[in-house]
């Protein structure tokens, strides 16, 4: 999923192409080209290799591939990277690859999500979602890394995080990449970081990543969650074929068939919210996943909050679309960190019932921000009324102008330090927004 720069990375490859080539292209601004090749591979001999196995225990696929090339990173930057591989027959498909950076002192650590991009791949004909026939019963109860992903290859990356790549690096602040599943082993990343952006579909956490991310909000980094649904379900990383965390584990609605469920119930691999070890993903995020699908307009509720600078709303301005396809509001009753003061208070119906989506914004003593959009369809606004917008369920340009300069004012006041420190304290409104509802 990651490499550090200069590192060697390795691809195994299937094809029936005689021979194919790999193309790395580095994500960023470029005068608005979005990306850059760095390195074209010489032509590879194509071959066949050995059809997937299914572990039935969990019902997980799993690719045994034979190594097809190696190649080093060496000057490569760091950053967001998509490989494409190119078969003589005209086919293409994409790999996600971060160039991880190690150190994130007196930088904005941009969090990119394969677990759960691996969550959702049904390459082999089974996901953490469904299994081949397409039910929920038959889906695996963990996934792996040693597979393809599915479709194009990198659709998550290409939807949920691409876009606010290009407009991070696009203001010029200083930045540094990494995955959960590299803050799960090793926090040193987030050290003395400004801010930790997790982008804009980041649903599957381990625990020791929550924790990590919790300690570095604590010690003064700011937060910003650009999606919905984030930090929802609790995995568990476990061995691969060869090497380590190259399994994505979590039983969901079977969690009582986890293995470490008696054992050790705070691994056990369920929603946070749930029992065993039941910690509602609202302490760190401060809103709570509530439901999908909807789509409704965003509604701001807090026009004159720093986030809005030079956007020109006023309380009551709706941009349509903008709230879906998942959730999150801010729910009475749920642990959130105080002070807390929603920003965006949007009407809507999911599955018939009434409820509202929340953007929401925190401090904690420390100093650090926390902002929370509410909705899953943020990074995709970036995109709205673009030629890149193919998935933009009807936003428009007014739309896309509107996330991008709340984006920038957020990204460049996170980039700053801690933001209580510099940006007006939050005016803590929950009571007068829901009015005493559930």
């Amino acid at each position: 999923m990651s490499v550090t720069p200069g590192e060697e990375c390795g691809l195994c490859v299937s094809t029936t192409a005689s021979a194919f080539r790999v193309s790395a292209f580095r994500i960023g601004w470029y005068g608005g080209a979005q990306a850059r090749l760095v390195w074209t591979s010489e032509r590879i001999p194509g071959r066949v290799q050995s059809e997937p196995r299914l572990l039935s225990g969990t019902r997980t696929v799993r690719a045994d591939w034979r190594r097809t090339l190696t190649f080093t990173t060496a000057g490569w930057p760091e950053g967001a990277y998509l490989l494409r591989l190119e078969a003589d027959n005209g086919h293409q498909r994409y790999i996600p690859l971060i160039v991880r950076s190690t150190q994130g002192t007196g930088r904005t650590v941009l969090m990119h999500a394969p677990a759960t991009w691996q969550a959702y791949n049904r390459w082999g004909g089974y996901s953490l979602y469904e299994g081949a026939s397409g039910a929920y019963a038959t889906r695996s109860l963990a996934v792996s890394f040693d597979r393809p992903y599915d479709a194009e290859g990198a659709e998550k990356f290409l939807v949920y995080e691409r876009a606010a790549v290009v407009l991070a690096e696009r203001l010029g602040i200083p930045l540094a990449y990494t995955t959960g599943t590299d803050v799960h082993r090793d926090p040193e990343v987030l050290r003395g970081a400004t801010a930790v952006i997790s982008l804009g579909h980041d649903e599957y956490w381990t625990p020791e990543q929550r924790r990590h991310v919790t300690e570095a909000r604590d010690a003064g980094a700011n937060i910003a969650f650009l999606g919905a649904n984030t930090c929802f379900r609790r995995v568990r990383l476990e061995q691969g074929e060869t090497l380590p965390d190259r399994t994505v584990v979590c039983y969901k609605s079977s969690v009582r068939s986890d293995p470490c469920y008696t054992s050790r119930p705070a691994l056990a691999t369920t929603d946070f919210r749930q029992a065993p070890a039941a910690d509602p993903e609202s302490s760190l995020t401060g809103v709570l996943y509530e439901g999908y699908p909807t789509d409704a307009p965003y509604v701001v509720h807090a026009a004159d909050h720093w986030l809005y600078e030079g956007t020109g709303v006023r309380s009551g301005d709706g941009f349509d679309h903008l709230v879906g396809v998942e959730y999150d509001r801010v729910t009475p009753g749920a642990p959130v960190p105080e002070p807390l003061e929603i920003t965006a208070h949007s009407p809507l119906v999911c599955g018939g019932r009434r409820s509202h989506s929340d953007s929401a914004y925190y401090t904690v003593p420390s100093g650090a921000g926390v902002f929370a959009t509410g909705t899953m369809r943020w990074v995709e606004a970036l995109m709205a009324g673009t030629t890149d917008g193919g998935r933009d369920h009807g936003m428009d340009p007014r739309t896309r102008d509107f996330v991008t300069r709340t984006t920038e004012n957020l990204l460049r006041a996170f980039a700053e330090g801690p933001a209580a420190r510099h940006r007006p304290a939050p005016r803590p409104n929950t009571g007068d927004v829901y009015k005493g509802a559930t």
